[in-house]
């Protein structure tokens, strides 16, 4: 999706982009149920699909979200298309940010929050970087970003809104459920939410099995059978009277 730097052509050689109207949307019933669950319980029940990765980071803790993506296309250094997408989020999405070529430049701040949260959109996921971190978290409004920065943009290329776009490797579609808290970001497809929620509750239950398992003093070695696989890899245990015998004990003199 990269298309140079906003420089490499004239403006009127530039590509134009496009503002998709009122796309479907997940069920809200099930971006509500996805929300009681963590981004990484739901990651694993998914197959572990779905991750933007380590390089987005939340400006704020303690807090979790779901809600159905509106997205942007931006070129770098330029929050034009994020403007146009303002008017097209509605209660319960959040509005997830890519640009066209990488960028760490803050293109989203106080401002763009206080209209969006008017919007009752419940957070921002951008893969460039955001400013005025202490309003954002003073006014309560969630972002998860790749970079947190000063720096300022323009506004003068044209970009698009609901199409998709791709952010730490995943193909996000207007509509996709968008989950994130402390640990990251992920995407569940929005014809996938009504599994997701299935899988996600069937995982939980089998986490608080184990939980209750290890509780009582059960190990992993044997609830997950892995006794087996360390002897079938060849691991072995030994007394360390005979592993220091055979000078692997590393005594130091």
């Amino acid at each position: 999706m990269t298309h140079g730097s906003p420089g490499d052509a004239p403006a009127a050689a530039r590509p134009s982009g496009v503002i998709v109207t009122d796309p479907p949307r997940a069920g809200a019933e099930h971006v509500e149920a996805l929300r009681g669950y963590g981004v990484a319980t739901v990651h694993e029940a998914m197959g572990r699909t779905g991750c933007l990765g380590p390089g987005l980071r939340p400006v704020q803790q303690g807090v979790r979200v779901a809600g159905t993506a509106v997205t942007a296309l931006c070129w770098p250094g330029d929050n034009l298309m994020i403007h146009a997408a303002v008017e097209q989020c509605a209660e319960g999405d959040i509005l997830v940010v890519a640009t066209t070529s990488p960028s760490t430049d803050g293109m989203f701040g106080e401002l763009f929050a206080t209209a969006l949260q008017h919007r009752g959109v419940r957070g921002l996921v951008i893969d460039a970087g955001v400013r005025d971190t202490a309003e954002l978290r003073a006014m309560g409004f969630p972002a998860w970003s790749a970079a947190v920065c000063a720096q300022g943009t323009v506004k003068a290329t044209a970009g698009s809104v609901n199409v998709p776009v791709v952010v730490g490797g995943q193909c996000i579609r207007p509509g996709d459920v968008i989950l994130a808290d402390d640990d990251g970001v992920m995407c569940v497809p929005r014809h996938s939410a009504a599994m997701a929620v299935e899988a996600a509750e069937a995982r939980t239950a089998k986490e608080e099995a184990t939980r209750a398992a290890f509780a009582e003093g059960q190990l992993g070695l044997d609830r997950y059978g892995l006794r087996e696989t360390l002897a079938r890899l060849g691991v072995r245990y030994q007394p360390y009277a005979e592993y220091a015998e055979n000078g692997r004990g590393g005594a130091v003199s």
